[in-house]
């Protein structure tokens, strides 16, 4: 039997006090490296030295506006300097920031304002009008609206009219205006430090919240443990600061062990990501680039894809979805460097099962990251035997402490020190854990598991497919069959009987899609995960 996996001893890593600031705890740990640039925007950067005061400012302007201790402030901002001050200054200030997603809807806002009862919003002036349009909706009123405009143009809002707003400020002046808190807010390791809101496929999303020592855990179980970052690192990361997996990789890793930040406000599309990777931000060349598989898949196939001697990659890390093979072996091969994959969670805010560089086996997610204990259950709740699927359960330092305002979900999720992911995985007998899909999303056809992830994998390995999701329809006689749906490349051509013939010829026979339907594009969340429930609500009868 497979029993959960001990946690590996980590020599060296001391727990936080229990008097703990988070915020206050990365700017102590950069005193020495005043000048070195932390963050670095398409307008600018900021230097340890400019980011603890300013810091220290937001907090003394956020405390000046009467907002008591674990209220919550809104952070609806593109990625650029002004989103770790903002996010870092509540913190520092005993305030609770909550980081949302910035491609969300009004009707969406509203709701996470409401739900939050945010005193205050920080938002990027790109996005003021899809605020205004959130705020009339809402029955909430917030004290104040701070504007972050870095010479960045208002997007209209089509269909929406120009609101009254509460009282609004423009950040700089919000910053100037106050003089530096001069202590932290005197929180304890276990406060609540922040939210993030989850992805919400189906239904509301569901605010987390996670205390300040949560991501004191993932910067030194994964960003140091694991990745190895260091103070001369470039760190640059598709996703963004509103993710979990992007608040890691580009704000509490990084500012842990003194790296460089480089951030982008535009989506992470192959050509932005390219002109960064050879330093048209700068001058500077990031080291330590993290990505998804959708966006590795589509740089692969972008004619523009640059040479190994023009890049300075030496670290490259992948999560939100598992990463196929093929891709991180064609990766390996074009550019040198293993994309290390891992799996994360907005519940446990990192990565808890990981390859590590130098030991990566491609189609497995990894080993346990030291610190973390997982464990494989089956239906009946027992430990299933190696080889055979089950749900995911993981125990570790940095789970959150609960969704606000969902005590049912709550319960739910976590249990007595366990998090249930909702995840489908294996055990291999190396002792890596390989994917096999959502717990929603795992097709038993003629009464065996089918996972759609491997089925997907096998698909995108033929040279004319791009992108792959696989579903379970209903055939006449009520029976679950495999439908995939495909996208091919620029340019490609395959017919249904070719890639059935192709995924024929690689898993089991009773793996192969019944029905193949090409499409242009597939329905994505913002973190590019693949939203089956899109497709399967595509089949449903009308």
């Amino acid at each position: 039997m497979s029993p959960a996996v001990p946690a590996t001893p980590v020599p060296g890593v001391e727990p936080p006090p229990e008097a703990f600031n988070f915020a206050a705890h990365l700017l102590a740990r950069n005193l020495s490296r005043a000048e070195q640039p932390a963050f670095v925007d398409d307008h600018g950067a900021l230097s340890y030295r400019q980011l603890t005061e300013r810091v220290r400012r937001v907090a003394a302007g956020l405390r000046a506006l009467g907002i008591k201790r674990e209220e919550r402030v809104l952070l609806l901002m593109h990625d650029g300097n002004d989103w770790p001050v903002s996010f870092l200054g509540a913190m520092y200030a005993g305030l609770v920031p909550v980081a949302v997603n910035t491609l969300l809807t009004a009707d969406d806002y509203a709701y996470m304002l409401e739900h939050s009862r945010a005193q205050a919003v920080l938002v990027s002036g790109a996005l003021l009008p899809v605020l205004g349009a959130a705020l009339i909706k809402s029955d909430h009123e917030v004290q104040q609206v701070i504007v972050s405009r870095p010479q960045a143009p208002l997007r209209a809002v089509p269909g929406t009219a120009t609101p009254p707003q509460p009282a609004e400020v423009d950040f700089e002046v919000f910053v100037q205006a106050h003089a530096p808190a001069p202590k932290p807010a005197a929180t304890h390791v276990d406060d609540p430090g922040f939210w993030l809101y989850s992805s919400g496929s189906t239904g509301r999303p569901k605010g987390t919240v996670h205390s300040h020592g949560n991501p004191y855990w993932t910067s030194e179980l994964y960003g140091r443990g694991v990745l190895g970052l260091g103070e001369r690192d470039i760190c640059f990361s598709a996703a963004k600061l509103f993710f979990a997996y992007g608040l890691g990789n580009a704000l509490t890793f990084p500012l842990s062990v003194g790296a460089t930040v480089l951030l982008m406000a535009e989506r992470p599309t192959p050509e932005a990501v390219f002109r960064r990777w050879q330093g048209g931000v700068g001058g500077l060349k990031p080291t330590v680039f993290f990505g998804a598989p959708t966006g590795f898949a589509g740089m692969l196939a972008h004619p523009q894809l640059p040479p190994r001697e023009a890049v300075a990659l030496r670290l490259v890390s992948s999560a939100g979805e598992a990463l196929p093979a093929d891709i991180g072996e064609r990766f390996k091969r074009h550019f040198g460097v293993d994309i290390i994959d891992g799996i994360g969670s907005t519940e446990m805010l990192h990565i808890f099962i990981s390859n590590q560089p130098g030991r990566v086996r491609y189609g497995s997610t990894g080993w346990p990251v030291p610190g973390y204990e997982i464990a494989l259950r089956g239906d009946d709740g027992h430990p299933v035997p190696d080889g055979e699927t089950g749900d995911l359960y993981i125990h570790g330092p940095s789970a959150a402490m609960m969704y606000w305002g969902n005590r049912a979900k709550t319960r739910d999720t976590f249990q007595g020190g366990w998090t249930k992911s909702g995840d489908k995985y294996l055990r291999n007998p190396d002792g890596s854990f390989t994917y096999a899909g959502r717990s929603d999303d795992m097709l038993k056809v003629s009464g065996i598991y089918v996972s759609p992830f491997e089925v997907e994998a096998t698909l995108v390995q033929h040279p004319a497919v791009l992108e792959a999701a696989v579903i379970g329809v209903a055939d006449a006689e009520g029976l679950t069959k495999t439908k995939a749906f495909v996208v091919l490349k620029a340019g490609a051509a395959a017919t249904e009987d070719e890639l059935k013939a192709f995924v024929k010829d690689r898993l089991a026979p009773y793996k192969y899609p019944r029905v193949i339907e090409f499409i242009a594009e597939l329905p994505k969340t913002a973190t590019g995960k693949i939203q089956r429930f899109k497709l399967r609500e595509r089949e449903r009868p009308a």
